[in-house]
C-alpha cells in the first residue's frame, strides 16, 4: 500500500469520522495512509466509569494514550496506573492491558497507534456495533475481527475488571 503524499491537515474539534465501540467512542483524526503507515491517531471519549475493553494484547502495534481531560486508569500487565490531563501512558505490544475512565466526569484521550493499521480495527468494530443495534455485536464477527488484527481478547475478564475498578461495560 502506497502512502498518500504529505499535505497539511487540520482536524478541528468536530472534524473526523466518529463511531461507537460498545463502551467508548472513537474519532478518527489521522489515518495510517496519511502518515506513511508509521502511525495513526484517534480520539477516545469515555463516559464516567466506562471500561474501554476487556483485557487484550496487541501483537503488531504499540499504543500511546495522552489524556486531554478527566482521569484514565490503565492495567498494564500487573501494574495499575492512573493518568490525568497532560499525562502519557505507553501500552507496549505483547502486554496484556486495558483502560477505563477512572472518574465521575467524562474522560478524553488521544491514542497514537504505531505502526498504523489498527485504526481500521476500530473502524470495523464501530460497524459491527452499528449493525448489531441494541442487541450488541455479532460475537462471531467480533472474534473474526480480533483474529484478523492479531488481537488477543479476554472477554471473560470484564466482570472482574468492573468489580475491581468500579467501572461498567456492556459485557458485564
Amino acid at each position: 500500500m502506497e502512502a498518500a503524499a504529505a499535505h497539511v491537515k487540520l482536524v478541528g474539534p468536530t472534524g473526523g469520522m466518529e463511531g461507537f465501540l460498545g463502551s467508548i467512542g472513537v474519532r478518527f483524526m489521522i489515518d495510517g495512509l496519511e502518515a506513511g503507515e508509521r502511525f495513526s491517531l484517534v480520539e477516545h471519549p469515555m463516559s464516567p466509569r466506562a471500561l474501554a475493553a476487556p483485557l487484550h494484547l496487541h501483537t503488531r502495534e504499540d499504543e500511546y494514550s495522552f489524556v486531554l481531560e478527566g482521569r484514565m486508569g490503565a492495567l498494564l500487565g500487573d501494574e495499575v496506573v492512573e493518568a490525568g490531563p497532560g499525562d502519557l501512558v505507553f501500552k507496549p505490544r505483547n502486554q496484556w492491558h486495558t483502560f477505563w475512565n477512572a472518574g465521575d466526569t467524562p474522560c478524553e484521550i488521544i491514542e497514537i497507534i504505531s505502526p498504523a493499521g489498527f485504526e481500521n480495527f476500530f473502524r470495523e468494530l464501530a460497524e459491527v456495533y452499528a449493525d448489531g443495534g441494541d442487541g450488541g455485536p455479532d460475537l462471531a464477527r467480533f472474534g473474526e475481527l480480533c483474529a484478523r488484527y492479531a488481537l488477543d481478547m479476554d472477554p471473560e475478564s470484564v466482570p472482574g475488571l468492573c468489580e475491581r475498578f468500579g467501572v461498567t461495560h456492556p459485557l458485564a
